[in-house]
């Protein structure tokens, strides 16, 4: 989670082999190695754990695109689809019944 809470951090997502470097010493503990970003401070642990429900929203909502994308179909299909019924069927028949089996907070 402590990646989540970084991105969050610096509103953005960081290179993590370049900017941001974790490390697990093997106890499960993942810490910040080394912290080469420019735009902002290295973040305290107190500042980093302000930031946990917001992080928790970030990977929920993450996996909420993940599961819509799966449950998708191809982009031929849904072309196909407006084409014969329209977008407003479209959005009503395919798109809002995956957007409400998934919904982001």
């Amino acid at each position: 989670m402590i990646h989540k809470k970084i991105i969050v951090y610096l509103g953005r997502t960081p290179d993590f082999f370049k900017e941001v470097r974790l490390q697990d010493d093997g106890d499960g503990v993942i810490y910040i190695k080394e912290w080469n970003a420019k735009d902002k401070p290295k973040p305290t642990d107190a500042q980093l754990n302000a930031l946990e429900t917001e992080a928790t929203k970030l990977e929920n909502n993450e996996k909420a695109d993940a599961n819509r994308k799966a449950d998708y179909k191809s982009i031929e299909f849904q072309l196909d689809y407006i084409y014969h019924n329209g977008i407003t069927k479209w959005k009503t028949d395919h798109i809002k019944p995956i957007k409400d089996k998934y919904p982001k907070e």
